[in-house]
């Protein structure tokens, strides 16, 4: 039944011809999407990657391309030629490129058979992201998915294009490092002609670039893969790709410039839409005293207010507890949502919580009084000032949430995200850029009980907190800036630190031993002490980027091969058991899992 291609050879795509083409005798290969047998006459929707285009067999026409038809099923390998004809009056598709024309087949060659799929071949597909998953090699096939991964070539290339324009050379760094466990897990890959001994696939090749701003390179960029063990959400990955930049003899400006450039010409080829520039800045404090959180979705308000000066002596005693405690206590003023249900504010609650939030109070502002259980712990003056803070007006709802100033923020800015979608506030077509600048340069770990980067540890402190570093490190704040786009964090990067004696400065107050960054970090050390420019740089999560600029809500559809979010590859089964032998060439003896009795 399989034929062999022969003389035949494809001249068009199937979503090439149009009327213009009526009369044109064509030779089109590709999958069958749909076929229907009408009265004898069928008709079969072929599909590449780049459309439909719909062809027929017409036993009056062409009796064995129309006798060899029948056998034609779902996901067949066609090539068919013929002549292309107008669609009789009526039967034009306006949907299709190619709706106003068919073509008559005259010969059919069948190149592959296809058993029925597991899921039909439609963006619609109502089925499961494990069955997805598995049958990868299926779903890419998806028109939906060939879409996001075009488009996402042409990024890469408009990024590509954009750097060599502006002098940076595309240069590569080893995928087999050292480990130097600074933020999540490691990749360890054991080395066989050294015993015992294990390199490390990167989490970023952040002291590799620093070293070639050092070599003198000056300008360096790289589509990278990246690796990193860590739990995985519908936005990432165990291996990902990053766009990564240097510069040298740059400060924050330079770089930021450079950054939204760049960003305005992949908008631009790829979408048409250039984002107005320059891009808003927010320092790190007024994103997380406005917003809650660090990357703050400015497409709409809904703006959180700090009240702990209005009820700090308060009659309602669980907020002017946490007050006196050194807790904050903030509201939001969800306007017009007066007639949430009280099942919907049990779920925001609930939502709250999963940010440690230990409750959510609420008073809905009625037209004749403030409904809700703490109204009547607040006095006429408390009243007063919160309704001059809050903007409060008939119909609204407020929220308050009273702890530590870290889950306050994380709390209500999450619930401002949530409301705001419920809301329909937040307008999809929008893309809102905002820096995000002055990080604190690092942050005390309760669990490690010592400081830590709140980026990485080669970012440069602000000039003037050096002075700091030794006795006040958690009033450092650091020349970091992190690039958002509607409430995600597509790009970071910073002005590093390019003095021996800073970097040493750094370490010390991160709680390391001089034997201890010594031995991970001496080689970077040294290079410092060699003549290191001033240099900085940012680095962009690609994938994260492309979700965005194709309209979805996780990477793993913009991504060929992803893996789960248990880090696993159902399409290969990995990962998987090495064998023995393999084992033993390193050295190393898999221990049984405990099982449980």
């Amino acid at each position: 039944m399989i034929d062999k291609l022969g003389e035949m050879r494809r001249t068009h795509h199937c979503c090439e011809l149009g009327i213009e083409d009526v009369g044109t005798e064509v030779v089109l290969m590709g999958w069958v999407q749909r076929r229907r047998d009408h009265g004898g006459v069928i008709f079969v929707d072929l599909r590449d990657k780049e459309g439909l285009t719909q062809v027929v067999f017409n036993p009056e026409l062409h009796k064995s391309s129309h006798a060899k038809a029948h056998v034609i099923r779902s996901e067949f390998v066609l090539a068919v030629r013929g002549t292309v004809e107008k669609r009789l009056e009526g039967m034009a598709n306006p949907k299709l490129r190619t709706g106003a024309i068919e073509v008559m087949v005259s010969e059919l060659k069948i190149l592959n058979t296809a058993q029925t799929p597991p899921f039909l071949i439609e963006d619609q597909v109502d089925v499961s992201e494990t069955i997805r998953l598995k049958y990868r090699h299926l779903d890419l096939r998806r028109t939906l998915l060939q879409k996001n991964i075009i488009l996402r070539h042409r990024a890469a290339a408009a990024v590509r294009e954009y750097l060599n324009q502006n002098a940076f050379l595309e240069i590569e760094t080893p995928v087999l490092t050292r480990s130097t466990p600074e933020g999540a897990r490691d990749y360890l890959v054991p080395s066989r002609v050294n015993p015992g001994q294990f390199y490390a696939l990167p989490q970023s090749p952040q002291i590799f670039k620093q070293l070639l701003m050092i070599s003198g390179f000056e300008r360096y960029y790289q589509l990278v893969r990246c690796f990193r063990d860590e739990d995985l959400r519908a936005d990432r990955q165990p291996e990902f790709t990053q766009i990564d930049v240097e510069m040298s003899f740059v400060g924050e400006n330079d770089v930021m410039a450079l950054a939204e450039g760049l960003m305005a010409h992949v908008f631009k080829t790829v979408l048409g839409k250039e984002p107005k520039r320059p891009f808003p800045q927010l320092t790190y404090a007024e994103a997380i005293d406005r917003y809650g959180l660090d990357k703050p979705d400015l497409r709409f308000g809904l703006e959180l207010q700090d009240i702990s000066d209005i009820i700090k002596d308060s009659g309602f005693k669980v907020f002017a507890d946490v007050v006196k405690q050194g807790g904050i206590v903030k509201a939001l003023n969800a306007k017009g949502c007066v007639n949430f249900t009280r099942k919907a504010i049990d779920d925001l609650t609930d939502f709250v919580g999963v940010y440690q939030a230990k409750g959510l109070a609420w008073i809905k502002i009625r037209e004749d009084r403030w409904q809700s259980p703490i109204a009547k712990f607040f006095s006429d003056e408390e009243k007063a000032k919160m309704i001059e803070k809050l903007d409060i007006e008939t119909d609204d709802l407020i929220f308050f949430v009273a702890d530590r100033p870290s889950v306050v923020n994380e709390a209500l800015g999450h619930l401002r995200n949530n409301i705001g979608a419920q809301l329909g506030l937040i307008d999809e077509t929008e893309f809102n850029f905002v820096w995000v600048t002055d990080f604190p340069l690092m942050e005390y770990d309760e669990t490690e009980k010592r400081f830590q980067a709140l980026h990485h540890p080669f970012t440069a402190p602000l000039e003037q907190d050096e002075a700091k570093l030794k006795d006040n490190p958690s009033d450092v704040l650091s020349r970091a800036y992190d690039l958002v786009l509607n409430g995600s964090e597509i790009g970071g990067g910073s002005i590093r630190i390019h003095e021996q004696e800073t970097q040493e400065k750094v370490f010390a107050a991160l709680g390391l031993e001089r034997e201890t960054y010594q031995e991970k970090f001496g080689f970077l050390l040294e290079a410092l002490a060699s003549g290191a420019p001033p240099h900085g740089g940012i680095a962009f999560g690609f994938d994260r980027l492309v979700m965005i600029l194709c309209g979805q809500s996780s990477i793993r559809d913009v991504i060929a091969f992803p893996k789960t979010q248990k880090a696993a590859c159902l399409l290969t089964d990995a990962p998987s058991p090495a064998v023995k032998a393999q084992l033993d060439e390193l050295n190393i003896k898999v221990r049984p899992l405990a099982v449980d009795a």
